[in-house]
């Protein structure tokens, strides 16, 4: 991770969790209030089968209630675990416990939840080379945690938003005319920003090839379209130096045939679209098993 990306993380898990205390807790936790203060333990238990997401954010959020509470994670961050699995163990003040309890919850849940689904797809399409990636499709300011999850999850982010790079669809080339006159439009303006370039035909592919960009995205082809695609990709003069990616209409059951068709990459906003919260619980006291 480059020192630029370490401190967008870092600001984003401050926001994010700095919000959610604030949603959750208000002018103070009521039902908390009514606990002794006193030093306390609690175990983290995992409740379904996952791949672990959302460490950072679960810290954050208790020692921002309570500075000198001590986690002793079981496991890492991207790791596989059980159900019926503690993955972690607290020590620290009562109150501050139960009061960050849900709000390090959801973080948890929320993200696990994305990189297990990111890691099924992957392991759908391993050892064909192509790489899963995520969208721009993610939970209102959540973008920077979900797309970190991806990465535990064994994907490859996509850009980050609308000023990282340039991304020209139809509506774009629509506008210019044609992908030749779009690309170099962008070019002129954005000469130091990544260029993709959706394709709806093999000529414009073709177009796109000849014109230059970092990635062409072929939207919508069917299989025998898509296979011709990569074979003119990957013939000379192109040579596959310009990446292929995939969207739209993909689901599990059509992902491994799009990747043995010879594709570099494969993009999916049902990572952070479609979540499927996984259930964690945090409880006082010691694991059962202590």
């Amino acid at each position: 991770m480059t020192a630029a990306s370490a401190a967008l993380l870092d600001a984003a898990v401050a926001a994010n969790v700095a919000a959610a205390l604030a949603e959750d807790i208000g002018t103070g936790d009521a039902t908390a209030a009514l606990l002794d203060d006193a030093p306390d333990s609690a175990h983290l238990l995992c409740k379904e089968d996952c791949v672990v997401a959302g460490r950072p954010w679960f810290d954050a959020c208790h020692r921002a209630l309570d500075p000198g509470v001590r986690i002793d994670w079981r496991c890492r961050e991207g790791d596989h675990v059980t159900k019926g699995t503690v993955i972690a163990t607290l020590s620290g003040h009562r109150r501050a416990l139960v009061s960050a309890e849900r709000a390090s919850l959801n973080f948890l849940q929320t993200l696990s939840g994305t990189a297990t689904v990111t890691a099924q797809y992957v392991d759908t399409v391993r050892g064909t080379g192509t790489r899963i990636l995520d969208t721009r499709k993610t939970l209102p300011g959540l973008r920077v945690a979900q797309k970190y999850a991806v990465r535990m999850g064994g994907g490859d982010n996509h850009r980050m938003a609308l000023f990282d790079a340039v991304m020209l669809k139809e509506n774009h080339v629509r506008a210019f005319g044609s992908v030749v006159a779009a690309i170099a439009r962008a070019r002129a303006l954005h000469p130091q920003l990544p260029l993709i370039v959706e394709v709806e035909t093999l000529d414009e592919l073709r177009q796109a090839l000849e014109s230059g960009c970092t990635r062409v995205l072929i939207d919508d082809f069917d299989a025998a379209t898509r296979r011709e695609a990569v074979r003119i990709a990957r013939a000379p003069p192109y040579s596959g130096h310009i990446p292929l990616e995939v969207s739209g209409g993909v689901d599990m059951s059509s992902l491994r045939a799009i990747a043995e068709d010879g594709v570099d990459c494969i993009s999916i906003g049902a990572l952070t679209k479609h979540v499927h919260a996984i259930d964690f619980s945090l409880k006082l006291g010691p694991p059962p098993s202590s």
